[in-house]
């Protein structure tokens, strides 16, 4: 059994970034330890890892970072969340609004099909919109959405509520 480390330590703070009044937490130094993202990888694989999952998809770009070997690690497949005009083949959009305005995902038409177990990753859960639009894309090409994995949640913010009725796990927590 391999010790699990307190992944918290290889979170850096930053006071004022990118604007004053946000504490950005910078994820830098747990990417750069191999211990550390050994550690969160198996984290998250160990609570979904008896879900049944076929597919793991994750929203650029960071998402990628800990989609990718967490699909290797649970033998699924990845389906990348990409930006309008990202992806060669025939798309699926999803246009959702922000605080300030409207954004858009998509996905290839092709990457989810009816029956599929999905996991969706990201690396930090603040207002869930994201992450929200993403379950929908993969909702709208029927399949299932088994839970929305994160290394990093920003509770204040209460994400998780708009991700409910779906299981959402963190590795990391903060007020």
């Amino acid at each position: 059994m391999t010790e699990t480390l307190q992944l918290t330590d290889f979170i850096r703070s930053i006071a004022d970034f990118p604007k004053p009044g946000i504490l950005f937490r910078d994820i830098t130094p747990l990417l750069a330890s191999p211990d550390a993202m050994r550690d969160a990888i198996r984290q998250m694989a160990d609570h979904y890892r008896d879900a049944g999952v076929t597919s793991i998809a994750a929203a650029e770009a960071r998402g990628f970072i800990f989609a990718t070997p967490l699909a290797l690690e649970l033998n699924a497949a990845f389906v990348p969340v990409r930006k309008p005009g990202k992806l060669p083949f025939n798309t699926e959009s999803f246009h959702y609004e922000l605080e300030y305005g409207t954004d858009s995902l998509e996905i290839h038409t092709d990457a989810f099909h009816p029956g599929d177990r999905v996991l969706m990753v990201d690396d930090l859960l603040a207002t869930g919109g994201t992450m929200q639009a993403c379950i929908q894309l993969a909702e709208k090409c029927g399949a299932e959405v088994v839970g929305c994995a994160f290394l990093i949640e920003l509770d204040g913010l209460r994400g998780r509520d708009k991700l409910e009725p779906h299981d959402v796990f963190s590795l990391i927590r903060y007020d």
